[in-house]
């Protein structure tokens, strides 16, 4: 299937699932993550979740991660698809996008070069590890500035599709993609 034709059939599957669901597959997920080899790390980048848009909970993650004494970076959409990173603080203060993606105001910014764990967000992926995102280019911008020692962590609501037929050169595939029931390795 080409990266369209996933898109839109993940978005109406994500659409059509319930928050239930939705809360329950981040809530496996984030218990799966802890069976991944990716502990050992200092710096670990997360999304923060749009509730409007039915995505993953990924605050559970970030729970997860101060548990484990974590450096956490947030993203914050910059100009041309680009991305900033902030340290997650107590007082980073968040503020919903246009998209009601929250993001930090203002805080620490941390390169990219020094992440270590990079929790991915996607519509979709394949068995090679290749991910459909929204779209819009800012993640394939984003894994190309780390480091090549910088684990990428895709999360699923579902299962690998076998093929994405247009997967390009600047197309970075994942390390890992965790799902509620399964952990892909690539």
């Amino acid at each position: 299937m080409l990266k369209k034709e996933i898109r839109t059939k993940y978005l109406n599957l994500r659409n059509n699932t319930s928050e239930e669901d939705v809360y329950q597959a981040s809530l496996s997920i984030a218990n799966n993550l802890l069976s991944l080899p990716i502990w050992a790390h200092t710096y670990y980048h997360i999304f923060l979740h749009s509730p409007s848009k039915k995505e993953l909970h990924t605050n559970l993650i970030i729970t997860l991660l101060q548990g484990k004494d974590k450096e956490i970076v947030v993203p914050r959409m910059a100009k041309g698809n680009s991305l900033e990173h902030f340290l997650l603080t107590d007082n980073t203060l968040l503020k919903p996008n246009s998209w009601a993606i929250p993001e930090p105001v203002q805080g620490i910014e941390i390169a990219p070069l020094k992440l270590d764990v990079i929790f991915v967000p996607l519509l979709a992926f394949d068995k090679k590890g290749h991910r459909v995102g929204y779209g819009k280019g800012y993640y394939d911008l984003f894994l190309s500035q780390c480091r090549s020692e910088a684990i990428f962590v895709g999360l699923s609501m579902f299962d690998a599709e076998a093929s994405i037929e247009d997967v390009g050169p600047h197309d970075i595939p994942l390390n890992y993609c965790v799902t509620p029931g399964r952990t892909y390795s690539f």
